[in-house]
């Protein structure tokens, strides 16, 4: 293995994070904005509390509001709307999350799609998806736009590049496959029941796995010298102990990529830098000001 052709997301998430305080800043001071993120937690899911902590931390630290809104697990539909439905009514709120998954009797759907889409800084509501769709301004989901702001900043201009989307969800697949549309890339989506998936994977210049099964894309399956992105993040046990593993076959691919990111330590840690960002464009958007990144 040689580092030379491994991404360091993490270090670029670090960098992303400076640059974003360096923009808050300058919105201070010369817009007198702040701009605010509120995440809604409903329940006691574990996992939903870490993230919600760390995505709390990182808004304090880029300089921004951040306020936490804790409901019970037992909590109604209606009582969700009801917090979503304030803080789309709270002009010092730019940027609303719920945070997924709520408990089986909330409808995920409603609740999401209920949030102000100007507010929307997951970029899960249908408004947003059909503006990404259709090449307007919308809110990005942040894992695809950590993924985009990664290969753009490796290879440059991305026209003309044939990239294959492994993975349909809302969440990654379909978004990541319509950023690269509009970078002018010819997209194809595969998935686990595409005809001969090694053949379509083995075309692309750049591969963005996102089907969520552990190293499913293997070494022989990767063009030499194309742009692995490593989407999926599967837990494991190998040899008696659990370990993180994405959704390639890392130590075969790495040998024939020209990039790569691994996992952990790849597109992990741009999903909460981008939320970030998404933040300050939807402040600056509300607020009919450049949006300075």
């Amino acid at each position: 293995m040689t580092a030379t052709n491994i991404i360091d997301g993490k270090a670029f998430a670090e960098g992303l994070r400076k640059d974003i305080a360096g923009h808050v800043a300058r919105l201070k001071a010369e817009h007198r904005l702040v701009p605010g993120l509120s995440v809604v937690l409903v329940g006691d899911d574990p996992a939903s509390h870490v993230y919600v902590r760390n995505k709390g931390k990182a808004t304090l630290e880029a300089g921004m509001k951040s306020e936490e809104f804790r409901l019970p697990a037992s909590a109604t539909q209606a009582e969700v709307l009801a917090r979503v439905e304030a803080l789309n009514n709270d002009p010092t709120v730019h940027g609303i999350l719920v945070q997924l998954p709520l408990p089986k009797q909330v409808d995920s759907a409603a609740i999401i799609n209920a949030i102000d889409p100007d507010k929307d800084v997951d970029g899960f509501h249908v408004v947003n998806v059909g503006r990404l769709n259709t090449g307007q301004p919308s809110m990005v989901p942040c894992t695809p736009l950590g993924c985009l702001l990664m290969l753009k900043h490796h290879l440059g201009n991305l026209a003309g590049k044939r990239a294959v989307v492994v993975g349909r969800s809302n969440i990654v697949g379909k978004p990541m496959a319509a950023l690269l549309l509009g970078e002018s890339c010819t997209v194809t989506i595969a998935h686990s029941r595409t005809a001969d998936l090694p053949g379509e994977v083995r075309r692309a210049d750049i591969v963005i796995a996102a089907v969520g099964k552990a190293e499913m894309v293997r070494g022989d399956w990767i063009k030499p010298g194309a742009t692995v992105i490593d989407v999926g993040i599967n837990r494991i046990e190998r040899d008696g102990k659990a370990k993180l593993v994405g959704d390639v076959a890392f130590d075969e691919a790495v040998k024939v990529a020209g990039l790569i990111t691994p996992v952990p330590g790849g597109v992990g840690p741009m999903t909460i830098a981008c939320l970030l960002r998404n933040t300050v464009t939807a402040a600056c958007r509300i607020k009919g000001i450049p949006d300075p990144q």
